[in-house]
């Protein structure tokens, strides 16, 4: 057996809530740096307004991130971290950590198994009211990843608060739920891919006797839904981080956001960072359905009384 085994009492749904946002702040850590890179990549060659003088050119993963070590220093792949972990404490928690209360509301009573139609609604409703609670902090975040490409004298925020301060006050309150809709589909989208796919994988992996309930099993299932997520989730993606970091009236909805990137790019363009995205992506779920597992069984046996 690798790692504590499933515990006989089923976690609770708070004890689910509070495991998912703290797995997935423990899956930002050692991930971070990729998503900045990702983001990087993405919004590369986007015609801004005003036009930036900046020709700094990122060329893959690598070499996106040595350049930003070199030009702008280590700490720069960790810009935004604050945002991001405040926006995994609130969008984690409820989009992983209600999935499979939710997921029950759906089933039938009487019903043997959750049907393959409960569990993607599950999905798509925690997905949906996760990015309606917590898409402030994904604006700030992607924000901040972006901010340190600008040259100094060009960069609109100095820290996290004032993020959150500077949006709200030249874009107003709602600027901070900027790309809400395209985040909604996107979440409905990765939530499928991520939760759906690891509830089937690893269902299948434990119904087929294949593996037993410990992390090689996660693991397998957690980089088949990364894998997944990525390829269905990646067009979506691509049009949100470019909207999100958009100055004011740049674009006037993700629509025209994503008529633009078709225009300029073409079909390539929604693909834009692909390989940091699944190598984000895929570690992260990794690393996150691997801690939520293990720190779910913590927290049950610490309350169960030891005979």
């Amino acid at each position: 057996m690798v790692g504590l085994k499933p515990p006989e009492v089923p976690p609770t749904a708070a004890v689910k809530f509070i495991s998912a946002g703290t797995a997935a702040c423990i899956a930002d850590l050692c991930t971070f740096p990729l998503d900045t890179a990702k983001v990087r990549l993405q919004i590369q060659g986007e015609v801004r307004i005003p036009r930036s003088t900046s020709a700094m050119e990122y060329r893959g993963v690598l070499g996106t991130l040595s350049t930003m070590v070199r030009t702008e220093g280590p700490r720069s792949l960790y810009s935004g971290l604050a945002a991001g972990l405040q926006r995994q404490m609130s969008f984690a928690s409820i989009r992983i950590g209600l999935y499979d209360s939710v997921k029950q509301l759906y089933t039938p009573k009487g019903a043997e198994s959750t049907g393959l139609a409960a569990r993607v609604l599950a999905g798509c409703t925690t997905g949906a009211v996760a990015v309606a609670c917590a898409q402030p902090t994904d604006v700030v975040k992607v924000r901040f990843q972006a901010n340190g490409a600008m040259p100094e004298s060009a960069r609109r925020y100095s820290g996290t608060v004032d993020a959150y301060r500077t949006i709200a006050r030249e874009e107003g309150v709602r600027g901070l739920w900027r790309g809400t809709l395209p985040n909604i589909a996107r979440n409905a989208i990765v939530n499928c891919g991520e939760l759906v796919t690891y509830d089937l994988i690893k269902d299948a992996l434990l119904r087929t006797q294949l593996m037993t309930d410990n992390i090689p099993c996660h693991f397998v299932a957690a980089f088949g839904a990364g894998f997944c997520a990525t390829v269905v989730a990646s067009p979506v993606d691509v049009v949100k981080t470019r909207y999100m970091n958009a100055g004011p009236g740049q674009y006037r909805n993700a629509l025209s956001c994503l008529l633009a990137l078709l225009m300029q790019d073409g079909l390539a363009g929604f693909y834009k960072g692909f390989v940091p995205s699944f190598l984000r992506l895929g570690s992260w779920n990794v690393v996150m359905f691997i801690s939520y597992e293990q720190l779910q069984r913590i927290a049950v046996l610490a309350r169960t009384p030891q005979s």
